[in-house]
């Protein structure tokens, strides 16, 4: 069956129709993986007691894989299941997985000298990140992709249709970090991990039910062999235990951070080197300058979401032990700071670069891009200059904490919205779907190292009373390096990126 462009009379806000079914989608998606990523490195820390170093590379090699398997997921997509079938199945062991996270287990503890944990839980955790991984894998890519094919190559509403559903997945992060991230510290890990799994559920009965909307976008490619058997399987069922078969792998592979870190490596440089193999070899002169620009900037991003990841790792340690949160707040519950912000500010931003574009004034992509690299370096460089303010315990006022969640998130409305429809709009169609999951893949570069960076900080000395303010220390320290390479290198993309908006062969705005 081939797949249509939805009519353009079928209309919300002004935009396909589907763009609705797909904006709950997304939410309830991202209310299940925001609502885990709140409590997870705290869980990491509290429950298993794992020093800082390793959970955040738990952590790190956890969200890497989050954004490296959409890769996998989109290829299968695009060649096979079509991206319909790809996010149902992924939507189902997303549930799966989140409400694994609620059987939680008994505390570990330290009996003489010795961290000790229940092995059989302990693995339950690790079985359960993995149908999360391999679900988003086939969900994340898919549902972004049939967004951008919601619309004709050069509609003007491309870019406000993928901040409008930026803003669904970042209402789902904002209700999802409240919620989950209260529940959790305050009466359980379970029931913020449950909770999650719920809203997970959520998800996948809105897409069932509101499929029709998408008139015939994201079905099955003509002549999938899907139905095609062999020793009495379909193709189709042989795809889904594949994906059974991963999950075990994921679910080993977890508790080897080292190793997971250099299959990453070479899958990335394998999939680098068939993008620029097709590019070269598939593509008439314009579609490869296109490709190789997008890769380009995609790359450059690593930069951008390996220190903005921090804020599930590191930056959450650090509110826990230095900043000045009150009576009613826990550590998690300030990640809502970034999906609020990007709430009531996205769309003013999406109606800034319209008004840019009406007087031909709209940064170009690169541009964007630069800006965001920029935004994330000033936001710690305000943590550093806040913690010159801390009091004697070493707690540094909340302020300075929303203050860089807000230049964070002005940073990612920079970059993220506006990636997304960049490689909807440069991608050549029949690798539409993997060009999005090597998006992600970028970002699962920037999460291992956000990992490593995470590591960087770790503290030893909790228990002492000079905790805080040693804690400080060392946070600010990295804080401050982090922050001035970020703005290095938004001042040299910032140089070239003349020359790379003219290898994009695209209007001025984009």
């Amino acid at each position: 069956m081939t797949e249509t462009t939805q009519p353009t009379q079928d209309l919300w806000l002004g935009h396909p129709k589907g763009l609705l079914i797909l904006f709950f989608t997304e939410m309830w998606e991202r209310f299940s993986y925001y609502g885990m990523r709140a409590l997870l490195i705290l869980y990491l820390t509290k429950h298993w007691l794992y020093a800082d170093a390793e959970a955040g590379m738990i952590y790190g090699t956890y969200a890497a894989l989050v954004y490296a398997v959409p890769v996998l997921g989109g290829m299968i997509a695009d060649r096979f299941l079509g991206l319909r079938k790809a996010i149902v199945f992924g939507a189902a062991l997303l549930v799966a997985g989140h409400l694994g996270m609620a059987f939680e287990g008994p505390p570990a503890q330290v009996i003489d000298g010795q961290v000790v944990r229940s092995s059989g839980h302990e693995q339950v955790f690790y079985l359960s990140l993995a149908l999360i991984v391999v679900g988003v894998g086939f969900l994340k890519a898919n549902i972004s992709t049939i967004v951008g094919r919601l619309y004709e190559q050069d509609d003007p509403r491309r870019d406000g249709g993928f901040t409008i559903f930026y803003v669904g997945i970042n209402l789902g992060s904002f209700i999802a970090t409240l919620l989950c991230g209260y529940l959790g510290e305050t009466y359980g890990w379970r029931y913020g991990f449950g909770l999650a799994g719920i809203g997970m559920l959520a998800g996948l009965l809105t897409f069932l039910w509101g499929g029709a909307w998408l008139k015939g976008i994201g079905l099955p490619p003509e002549g999938s062999p899907l139905q095609i058997r062999w020793f009495g399987l379909t193709f189709e069922s042989r795809i889904y235990l594949s994906s059974a078969l991963a999950v075990l792998l994921v679910w080993q592979g977890m508790q080897f951070t080292g190793e997971i870190g250099t299959l990453l490596s070479v899958f990335t440089g394998v999939i680098c080197a068939y993008v620029v193999w097709f590019s070269l070899t598939q593509c008439e002169p314009i579609e490869r300058d296109r490709m190789l620009s997008m890769l380009l900037l995609i790359a450059i991003s690593v930069v951008f979401w390996s220190l903005f990841e921090q804020a599930g790792s590191s930056l959450t340690l650090f509110t826990d032990r230095n900043v000045d949160k009150g009576e009613v707040f826990t550590a998690s519950m300030f990640q809502s700071f970034n999906p609020l912000f990007i709430i009531l500010f996205a769309p003013l931003v999406a109606m800034l670069w319209v008004r840019l574009a009406s007087s031909r004034l709209e940064p170009s992509t690169p541009v964007k891009f630069a800006i965001g690299i920029a935004l994330v370096g000033m936001g710690f460089l305000v943590l550093v200059l806040g913690a010159r303010f801390a009091d004697e315990q070493g707690q540094v006022g909340v302020i300075w904490l929303a203050l860089m969640y807000f230049l964070h998130t002005m940073g990612e409305l920079c970059i993220s919205p506006v990636g997304l429809s960049m490689v909807t709009k440069l991608s050549v169609q029949r690798v539409a779907a993997m060009m999005m999951g090597v998006w992600f893949l970028s970002s699962a570069f920037a999460a291992y190292a956000a990992g490593l960076i995470a590591g960087l900080m770790a503290i030893d000395d909790q228990n002492t009373e000079s905790s805080g303010q040693a804690s400080l220390v060392i946070y600010t320290l990295v804080f401050e390096k982090l922050g001035y390479f970020a703005i290095a290198v938004a001042a040299g993309l910032l140089v070239i990126s003349p020359w790379i908006r003219r290898r994009m062969h695209v209007s001025m705005r984009a």
